[in-house]
């Protein structure tokens, strides 16, 4: 029997196919009342130098179980390195806390600097601005509903999904601590 007449067949019993739809996990919750930055690479060139401008944003990562994992992780704009990440079981504002504190250890950062995300609750946190003040860094966000602005971000994500996980028998992380450490080798 073909789709059309199955279709027909079931219009006339009254019968209609339910269709379960896949769930993604949303890692931007943008609606959360705290003051976000301005977008401040608007008005800057493409930086030649490292530490001059970082850029972050969390991203989902799925395990067998069906649950997922959550990644942040900060990217110096200007050599392309991942400086920091941080991976979890949830995307509280201490995932990117950690990750942050990770990059600073490995970088020490120019006075000034620009650290650029989305428009995330995690990343307007009273801990995160204060810990980006004590190391003289700037914070900037993306303009709302704009994901082009933070597009490299975007862009390392897709790249560590399709090296990482396409090489899979199956696309997905055993556990969290198979996601964390196949994250460690692909950052190394």
């Amino acid at each position: 029997m073909g789709r059309q007449r199955l279709r027909a067949a079931m219009r006339r019993r009254g019968l209609h196919a339910l269709q379960p739809k896949a769930f993604t996990p949303r890692t931007t919750d943008s609606t959360h009342g705290l003051r976000c930055a301005p977008n401040r690479l608007l008005d800057q060139p493409k930086p030649t130098q490292a530490n001059r401008v970082w850029v972050s944003d969390i991203t989902y990562l799925p395990l067998a179980n069906g649950d997922w994992a959550y990644l942040c992780a900060f990217q110096d704009m200007a050599s392309k390195r991942v400086v920091g990440w941080q991976v979890g079981a949830t995307i509280p504002e201490a995932l990117v806390i950690s990750a942050l504190q990770r990059a600073f250890w490995a970088q020490s950062p120019t006075p000034g600097m620009l650290v650029h995300s989305d428009r995330g609750g995690q990343y307007c946190g009273n801990v995160y601005r204060q810990l980006l003040h004590d190391h003289q860094a700037v914070r900037s966000q993306s303009r709302r509903g704009d994901c082009y602005d933070n597009a490299q971000a975007e862009s390392l994500w897709s790249r560590l999904k399709t090296e990482v996980l396409e090489v899979r028998e199956r696309p997905v992380f055993a556990n969290l601590a198979d996601a964390q450490r196949s994250v460690a080798d692909y950052f190394d």
